[in-house]
């Protein structure tokens, strides 16, 4: 064993950065949540939502604070500080674009919520919910194909993001004659999009974890 794998055997991880990862990646999964449900809901019943999605990543941001506080107090980390950090700030990442998704719509007062927002809240979802089941199982590290596969299904669901924004993308150019509802409709959905590319990087971070521990 090497004197590093005795160093990781010795560290409290439950009592320091997973619970935070834990915490992170449930929130975010609820905030993901919150964000579909509020855009299949009428206009008027979606302020509430989007209050919601505020707190949320609010919370989100105080544990990814809380986290870099534990990176600069702990000599010795559960696995490599760059990649504790590249993982809460992704993760705080995939809020921060949920979140300016909301606002976009809150504030450009979105009346018709179209199809592909509908869909690309659903991916999001999707991926928001793998990031949290693949964190569940980095506690210990040792399943770690279930980490492999949860990142798989990120990398598929980044892909599906990918097709759904351009293709939207293309349908509001072709069909939308109001140039202040193409910009509307542009913004949320190139924040969802990028919300999309941020639960990838999640993913990228799991993955270089699982190399390094296999």
């Amino acid at each position: 064993m090497s004197l590093n794998s005795i160093f990781q055997f010795l560290v409290p991880k439950d009592k320091k950065f997973f619970p935070l990862f834990e915490q992170a990646s449930q929130n975010l999964t609820v905030l993901a949540e919150t964000l579909h449900e509020a855009v299949n809901a009428p206009k008027g019943e979606r302020e509430n939502y989007f209050r919601k999605i505020e707190e949320l990543e609010a919370v989100i941001e105080e544990i990814t604070h809380k986290t870099h506080l534990e990176l600069s107090r702990n000599f010795i980390t559960p696995f490599d500080r760059e990649d504790i950090h590249a993982l809460v700030k992704s993760m705080d990442d995939v809020a921060d674009y949920l979140h300016g998704s909301a606002s976009r719509m809150r504030l450009y007062q979105v009346e018709k919520i179209t199809k592909s927002i509908r869909k690309l809240t659903e991916i999001n979802l999707e991926a928001c919910q793998q990031i949290e089941i693949a964190i569940k199982e980095l506690k210990d590290l040792k399943n770690l194909k279930a980490i492999s596969e949860a990142c798989k299904k990120i990398n598929k669901l980044e892909s599906k993001a990918d097709n759904v924004f351009d293709k939207a993308v293309a349908d509001i150019f072709e069909n939308e004659t109001d140039a202040k509802n193409i910009i509307k409709y542009k913004e949320v959905l190139s924040a969802l999009e990028s919300a999309s590319d941020k639960c990838k990087s999640v993913a990228n971070v799991l993955e270089s974890v699982v190399v390094k521990h296999s």
